[in-house]
């Protein structure tokens, strides 16, 4: 008899697409007949059950979308790292109230840093906390914005950007961009403009973006629009990769290599 309700709830929750309540309704009995809880208690703990598995399934597809490196939590952030940034800076940042006043944050600084760590783990509590947020390469959306007229993939994931409030650009200006390419990147973010933060990582100096673009007058345009509400965050210090890297040998690690 029980395993004929139990088939009759599981059809039900199927019918209503309800797929938190059959993988928590043992545990939830069993509560309900420790603690002799009321009708009207046991129906919250189901639908709260549903809430909650919606809400995990919700933040889990976010994830998905906004293409987050496998290292992404700045709860796990070693802050013995000499890198510049305070905890204490770091910790307002977490609190995204300049996600709220569409600011942007530039990561500047060499390889090794934490540019881009800092980048995705911010990228990752901006989800969490239910805002439409992106991680991207510089490859990434120059490949997009290159492919969106051509192909469904770079066409779906170009609307997907045009709504976030948050867009991470990482390794900006890394290498030498062309004309018609610089002009695309410009286009992007002036069409977003005073409407999304972006978060730039970069190891050039704003003043060097006209060598690498090779126009100063489109360079001047860009950082216009990106620095007008803008943290300039200066990261330095030894790369945190070469100083922990790792040793197939039973040896102590060095961070010397041969000439």
């Amino acid at each position: 008899m029980i395993m004929d309700k139990k088939q009759l709830i599981n059809q039900y929750c199927r019918q209503f697409k309800m797929s938190g309540i059959p993988e928590g309704i043992d545990q939830l009995v069993q509560q309900a007949e420790r603690s002799a809880i009321g009708y009207l208690d046991y129906t919250v703990s189901l639908f709260g059950a549903e809430a909650r598995h919606r809400e995990q399934k919700d933040i889990k597809k976010r994830i998905r979308a906004a293409q987050l490196p496998r290292s992404s939590d700045l709860d796990t952030y070693d802050h013995s790292l000499d890198n510049g940034l305070k905890t204490v800076r770091l910790n307002q940042l977490r609190e995204l109230n300049w996600l709220d006043q569409i600011f942007n944050i530039i990561l500047l600084g060499p390889s090794g840093t934490g540019k881009t760590f800092l980048a995705a783990g911010l990228c990752a509590d901006a989800v969490h906390k239910g805002y439409k947020a992106y991680f991207r390469t510089m490859e990434e959306i120059m490949g997009m914005l290159t492919m969106k007229d051509f192909t469904r993939s770079a066409k779906a994931d170009y609307k997907l950007l045009l709504k976030a409030q948050l867009i991470i650009i990482d390794d900006i200006m890394l290498f030498p961009i062309e004309k018609n390419h610089a002009v695309s990147l410009f286009n992007f973010i002036n069409q977003l403009y005073e409407k999304t933060s972006f978060i730039i990582t970069t190891n050039k100096m704003p003043t060097d973006w006209a060598t690498m673009l090779n126009d100063e007058v489109l360079a001047t345009a860009l950082l216009d629009r990106l620095l007008y509400h803008c943290e300039i965050i200066n990261l330095n210090g030894k790369s945190y990769r070469m100083e922990n890297r790792k040793t197939i040998f039973n040896e102590t690690k060095t961070t010397s290599l041969p000439l």
